[in-house]
């Protein structure tokens, strides 16, 4: 039986960046920060949620083949790729919080049937939804206009 997600990869272009940019940036803690030969394993996680890791992985062997890893880094830096939905209890006060500390963002704090929602980017191009939830989902409301074309390239 399953019981969760403990670990979700994101993809990046480079793990020691990346580190800096989720631990930094982001406020999450360092869980692992591991070598293995070539191979180095990274995991960051929100101080809240011990039991849910994020992987940051580099797009190399063991994982992906040469040619499926040179087109994982051509989406990522065309930022493309999306990375999951960060919660948050105030999306207004964490949207202020995180554009001091640098953190780009590619839509300001929106109101969505579900919720609030602002997107941002990490330092390699993933974007992730910053999201406020209502308590229930207002199928009928208004839906605020969406960011077009969301990509670098």
């Amino acid at each position: 039986m399953i019981t969760g997600l403990s670990i979700a990869t994101v993809w990046v272009l480079d793990q020691e960046s990346a580190k800096r940019f989720y631990t930094e940036k982001l406020g999450f803690e360092l869980r692992t920060d591991s070598a293995m030969g070539d191979f180095r394993w990274v995991t960051v996680g929100a101080k809240d949620q011990p039991g849910l890791e994020i992987t940051l992985m580099e797009p190399a062997a063991p994982s992906l083949d040469p040619e499926s890893a040179e087109q994982v880094r051509s989406l990522l830096a065309k930022g493309v790729l999306g990375a999951g939905v960060l919660s948050t209890d105030d999306c207004h006060a964490t949207y202020r919080e995180l554009s001091a500390r640098g953190v780009e963002f590619v839509q300001e704090p929106t109101n969505r049937p579900y919720g609030i929602e602002a997107l941002l980017r990490d330092d390699s191009g993933n974007w992730f939804s910053l999201t406020q939830r209502h308590e229930q989902m207002d199928p009928t409301a208004e839906w605020d206009p969406c960011v077009e074309g969301g990509s670098r390239g």
